[in-house]
């Protein structure tokens, strides 16, 4: 999504805030050579300035991540203000970008709650199955505790469909599901089950430099110009960037 962005030439930073560091290999970053990374930012060993690298592949900026982050959380929890961290340091550097994009953990500990706080909106990635339809209501709970104690503007950015295949009967009773509690919170594009989205990370490239006329590229490109509309950046006049621009 973040490449998406940066082809409709918006100034794009991503935070990889998961240890797995799996965006930060995805856009050819390898995350055992970084010197400093997110981690070093939440712990205060060095400023956020000296840690963001840039990303020629996907034509972006990103924050990396690597196998330090797991001592993060166990440093913060002694900290006063732990929860405010990310986004103290994601101030300094606002204004440079468009958008900032946070890859979070799949579990909410102490690193996704920083996400939270630091986040104007979160964009839900989820399958179409019964079971992820529990994980959202968990998680919808934890954005309003979080909107209600720490960070009032955070919202439901937008709930993104994927491994979406419409010839499924559960997929579309999940989405209809979907709609009805939510609205136009979900997103009308939907990101398909798509053999070269699952080929381009071992590449260590985005989808979009990968194949970018796949089915899961086109996509993420018609997600980013929903994205844009919705923020009335007016994408109807602007075209993604092609290859080789």
């Amino acid at each position: 999504m973040a490449a998406s962005l940066a082809a409709y030439k918006q100034r794009v930073l991503l935070v990889d805030l998961d240890p797995q560091g799996n965006s930060t290999m995805g856009v050819g970053i390898n995350k055992h050579q970084c010197k400093t990374s997110v981690y070093h930012v939440l712990t205060e060993k060095v400023a956020i300035e000296d840690a963001i690298v840039p990303c020629p592949k996907a034509k972006i900026h990103l924050l990396p991540s690597n196998d330090d982050l797991v001592a993060a959380e166990v440093e913060l929890m002694q900290e006063i203000g732990r929860e405010t961290r990310l986004r103290h340091a994601l101030k300094r550097v606002a204004g440079t970008y468009d958008y900032i994009i946070i890859d979070c953990p799949p579990s909410l500990n102490m690193l996704t709650v920083n996400a939270m706080v630091a986040s104007d909106g979160v964009i839900i990635p989820m399958q179409c199955e019964y079971y992820a339809l529990e994980g959202l209501s968990a998680l919808n709970n934890t954005i309003k505790q979080i909107a209600k104690l720490i960070n009032p503007t955070l919202r439901i950015e937008g709930i993104l469909r994927t491994m979406y295949d419409p010839r499924n009967s559960l997929t579309n009773a999940v989405s209809a599901q979907l709609r009805k509690y939510f609205g136009s919170r979900v997103y009308r594009v939907s990101i398909p089950r798509n053999i070269r989205l699952a080929e381009a990370p071992s590449h260590g490239l985005p989808a979009l430099a990968y194949d970018r006329n796949s089915k899961g590229s086109l996509a993420y490109l018609a997600l980013a110009g929903e994205i844009l509309r919705q923020a009335k950046a007016e994408p109807e006049q602007q075209q993604p960037e092609q290859a080789g621009q």
